[in-house]
């Protein structure tokens, strides 16, 4: 960090250094983005390229780090079962889950651990790793992508973060939160806040159009589905009420259309087959499906070229195969503001969120639904993001101009004997929120209790998730219905939860912070943490000395193809060096020391520098042999504005 700032007149950095440096996070399905509060306003940080998303895919490598963002979309395809992509739909989630939902599987891209063989009910995915394969938990791939925000952060705010807010969908149960809350303190940050996705929108919203009212949020990201009520007033964001789908979102619509094109190819069912069996082209159909979509949000009609043939589809195609997920948005919507207890007439806007709203078929379909035609002023896309770095500013400052009231998604509550749930805090409660409420025993003698913690909103424990049990131990032997069990629940304002028991004749006392099924323990995290600090040094040593090898292997080839082609224009004396560093660099590659893979690439730069730049010079003069001057210059002229390619011997 430098010892002094210097900061143009007019653009005083002097409260931002005082105030720590502290970011919002956006951790979306499909892309996520971070966000920082400059000068009073939300801005989200650019990569080198410029851009603002940072797509939600990672791939893994047998020898290396792995590759996070734009490149291992682009190169999914090499490596379908090594490039986890949408890993948002299995945070919080166990192998059941995952069993119920066909749409991971659909097209075979992923291969799951078997449960078996761990004993946490944590949902594995197998991707490549060192010696062969290993599995991987969601929120450690979500830490992967974490990390790249995190770098990006500290490289543009010149010092390590000391504080992040990330933003969770609305109707996240505990086990999700806490397994996002994991892969943040996993991807080395300090979670202030865990922030729902439609309150951090409304809060750059409300902010930013300084509105005050009723309005509905409706949030369709790549995988996830959420609205929400709130009412805005003098800097207070209060949410009524929340609802929405963790399985549900522009991931579907990418599936319906890959259906589609499936259904218009002329192989037909064979071609459907076949695609099923084989990860590589399912993953280039879901990319075709991908970019036929955003054709189709600008664009009537359009046409893709995909397996052979060129596939035309109209927007009318389009609508019709994603009605079905439309449909499946208005359920939520519609119990949203019954919760909330308002009719769409007093709605003063619907704020649109997500990448999915772009669609025009959305759109209508939203502004159909509440009567009123959709805010969509900030991009829906950015939006998220820029509401968390408000609240990260929020939190890390004396800022007075807003204040967030949010909700608990689900409710929480016991079983009780028979199976039955007693739900002690429901759904919509206010958080940071606790509750209270007193059982008995059941039979005679009875010297414990043993307490299970669900959360949903089924009425039998069975239909709702498990979060935790704990055991009440040493209570006096007493007739049934004497003793009087006190159970209290917690909810912090990043929606977890906390648990206590106490038997108030005896004073005996239990508590439990809930771990939810799905989420890593402790231990596991800690490991995690050391062993990413201990083997730091050995992971940076492997991955230079990877890619060494793979520029020493590419310089090989190009030797090679170019003796091949032009050899006979060097001497046997002019040959010789070459070969002699040829084999020095090919010994060095086979070897562990990148530094002299790194040196034997630059000798031998030197050594074929001559000979590279004869084979350029008869490779100009093939080209214009033959040729008139006119006719050379017209060439010149045309390609003026041309990318140029080339392809050097050695960089």
């Amino acid at each position: 960090m430098s010892l002094f700032q210097i900061a143009e007149p007019g653009e005083s950095r002097a409260k931002e250094a005082c105030k720590g440096r502290v970011v919002g996070i956006d951790l979306g399905t499909t892309n996520s983005l971070v966000a920082v509060v400059r000068d009073g306003e939300p801005q989200c940080l650019l990569d080198e390229h410029g851009q603002a998303l940072l797509p939600s895919v990672v791939r893994y490598r047998a020898g290396g780090a792995p590759i996070v963002g734009r490149e291992a979309k682009l190169t999914a395809f090499e490596a379908p079962h090594d490039t986890i992509a949408s890993v948002k739909r299995f945070m919080g989630r166990g192998p059941s889950d995952i069993a119920k939902d066909g749409t991971a599987q659909r097209f075979g891209q992923y291969r799951f651990a078997d449960p078996s063989q761990f004993q946490d009910g944590v949902v594995r995915l197998l991707v490549a790793g060192p010696g062969g394969q290993r599995a991987v938990t969601p929120l450690e791939v979500s830490a992967e992508i974490l990390r790249v925000l995190r770098t990006r952060a500290e490289e543009q705010l010149e010092g390590e973060l000391e504080g992040v807010v990330i933003t969770v969908p609305a109707y996240f149960d505990d086990a999700q939160r806490q397994a996002t809350k994991d892969a943040g303190r996993l991807a080395g940050l300090q979670v202030l806040r865990l922030l729902n996705e439609p309150t951090a929108a409304a809060l750059a919203y409300g902010l930013d159009k300084k509105r005050e009212g009723k309005f509905a949020v409706y949030d369709l990201g790549g995988g996830t589905f959420d609205v929400s009520i709130l009412d805005l007033c003098d800097g207070i964001f209060t949410v009524m009420a929340t609802c929405g789908d963790t399985a549900l979102g522009g991931d579907d619509m990418d599936h319906a259309l890959a259906e589609v094109l499936l259904a218009k190819h002329p192989a037909g069912h064979t071609l459907a087959q076949q695609v099923a069996q084989n990860p590589a082209r399912s993953r280039k159909l879901l990319d075709a499906a991908r970019a036929l979509k955003h054709k189709l949000t600008a664009e009537e009609q359009t046409s893709i070229d995909w397996e052979n043939a060129s596939i035309t589809t109209t927007r009318g195609e389009f609508e019709t195969a994603i009605e079905p997920i439309l449909q499946r948005t208005a359920g939520p919507c519609r119990r949203a503001m019954k919760d909330a207890e308002l009719s769409a007439k007093e709605l003063s806007g619907v704020i649109l969120v997500g990448g999915a709203t772009r669609v025009p078929a959305v759109r209508r379909f939203v502004g159909e639904l509440f009567g009123l035609t959709p805010l969509s002023d900030l991009d829906p896309e950015q939006v998220v993001a820029l509401g968390a770095a408000v609240q990260a500013d929020i939190l890390s400052s004396e800022r007075q101009d807003a204040l967030l009231i949010d909700v608990a998604p689900l409710s929480l509550g016991l079983e009780l004997m028979g199976g039955i749930v007693e739900k002690i805090i429901p759904r919509n409660s206010r958080v940071p929120t606790g509750a209270k409420q007193v059982f008995t025993t059941y039979a005679d003698g009875q010297t414990g209790f043993d307490l299970h913690v669900v959360q949903g909103e089924r009425e039998t424990a069975s239909e709702c998730r498990s979060l935790a049990r704990f055991k009440l131990t040493g209570i006096p032997k007493m007739a049934a219905g004497m003793a009087r069990l006190e159970v209290m629940f917690l909810i912090d304002e990043n929606g977890l939860l906390q648990v206590g028991a106490r038997e108030l004749t005896s004073g005996r006392a239990a508590h439990i912070a809930v771990k939810p099924s799905y989420g890593l323990s402790e231990e596991q995290i800690e490991k995690m943490l050391v062993d990413s600090f201990e083997h730091a040094e050995g992971d940076l040593r492997k991955r230079a000395l990877l890619e060494q090898r793979v520029e020493a292997e590419r310089i090989l080839q190009a030797l090679d193809v170019a003796l091949s082609q032009d050899g006979h224009i060097l001497s046997e004396e002019e040959r010789q060096p070459i070969i002699e560093a040829r084999t020095a660099l090919l010994a060095a590659k086979n070897g562990v020391d990148h530094r002299l893979i790194a040196d034997c690439i630059t000798a031998l730069d030197v050594t074929s520098k001559e000979f590279a730049q004869r084979r350029m010079n008869l490779g100009l003069s093939r080209a214009m042999t033959g040729k008139s001057v006119g006719s050379v210059e017209q060439a010149v002229h045309f390609d003026e504005h041309a990318v140029p390619k080339t392809a050097p011997l050695v960089e």
